[in-house]
């Protein structure tokens, strides 16, 4: 074997073998009694009595990832494409974290036209109108969150978060999350929902075994009517 080979080879097992392994839960939590109509107030009014609440303890759609530059990346790349779905007017997924650099596809398999667009300021685009055959994409190389639109259909939406390393997590329903092959080091281990303030919490990661984390993301603070 090529004495480079074998010093590629072996940079590879040495960062395998010197990464934990972030495990943990994460859910939101709203203001106790907020959403009890039973005690009153403006929602039982004829108004309002048809507006949906949130239930916060059913929030899905939560991201954990590390909000740090991170140098020693491991051995397996991320996937470098992704796909955002367009079906029954609806994106599929709603939110999508993705390393820096990551190209999206966006099938529309709908029988109708959609736009898709974003006018944030870290990744711009406007796809123009389209549906199959024909297959749009993006290539978003700056990190930020990317507000996704439909301009044809106003219930359209999702958000695309572009990170900065290639550290992060979407929790199962129950929450439940693990982040593999991370670097032995300190990380600022951050907990993401658009509806509720993010959590950051300081984790230690060791060279080999797991580190268990919780997150609840409050809304305690903020007014609710």
């Amino acid at each position: 074997m090529h004495p480079l080979l074998i010093i590629f080879f072996s940079t590879l097992v040495v960062l395998s073998a010197s990464a934990g392994t972030i495990i943990g839960t994460v859910r939101a939590e709203g203001k106790e009694g907020a959403g009890d109509s039973s005690r009153g107030g403006k929602y039982n009014s004829r108004k309002f009595k048809f507006v949906e609440k949130i239930d916060y303890s059913q929030l899905t759609d939560f991201v954990v990832y590390i909000d740090q530059p991170v140098t020693n990346l491991p051995a397996s790349a991320p996937k470098t494409v992704q796909v955002v779905t367009q079906r029954d007017a609806v994106f599929r997924p709603h939110v999508l974290p993705i390393f820096a650099g990551t190209t999206v596809e966006w099938p529309n398999k709908d029988d109708i036209f959609h736009n898709v667009f974003s006018i944030s300021e870290s990744n711009p685009f406007d796809l123009g109108l389209y549906k199959d055959p024909e297959l749009k994409k993006v290539q978003f190389k700056n990190i930020g969150r990317v507000d996704v639109f439909c301009s044809i259909h106003s219930q359209m939406s999702c958000v695309i978060l572009v990170l900065q390393n290639p550290f992060f997590a979407t929790p199962d329903r129950s929450g439940h999350f693990r982040i593999p092959n991370v670097p032995a080091g300190t990380y600022k281990l951050k907990a993401w929902h658009q509806r509720v303030p993010p959590d950051l919490k300081e984790v230690v990661v060791q060279e080999t075994g797991e580190i268990e984390v919780e997150f609840i993301l409050s809304v305690k603070g903020l007014p609710q009517y």
